[in-house]
């Protein structure tokens, strides 16, 4: 590899690591159980990954933002992560009953 590519791919991977940290800082959990919210207020859980999207197109300038089919709805929609804090009851058994298409 060289030395080019090397600092190429390092400074992605912080780029990935930073962009990790300060969303759960903000309160966001990010991983395989992820809860979002759809335009139309649906809430389910997702596969959340920094720098990663296989089930969703991701806006670069808007990094928060995927365009995901929602399970809840039955629609394609634009959706955001939820801070756990900002979760209600209801909102927590609606994101448990409903995950999207799992990746084998």
């Amino acid at each position: 590899m060289t030395p080019r590519r090397r600092s190429v791919l390092l400074a992605g991977l912080a780029l990935l690591s930073v962009e990790t940290i300060v969303m759960r800082r903000r309160g966001f959990a990010i991983g395989t159980h992820t809860v979002v919210r759809c335009r139309r207020g649906h809430v389910f859980t997702t596969i959340w990954l920094p720098g990663a999207s296989l089930k969703a197109l991701r806006f670069e300038p808007i990094r928060w933002m995927r365009l995901q089919h929602c399970p809840v709805g039955r629609h394609w929609t634009l959706v955001v992560p939820v801070r756990e804090a900002d979760l209600t009851d209801m909102d927590r058994q609606s994101a448990s009953e409903h995950h999207d298409l799992r990746i084998p």
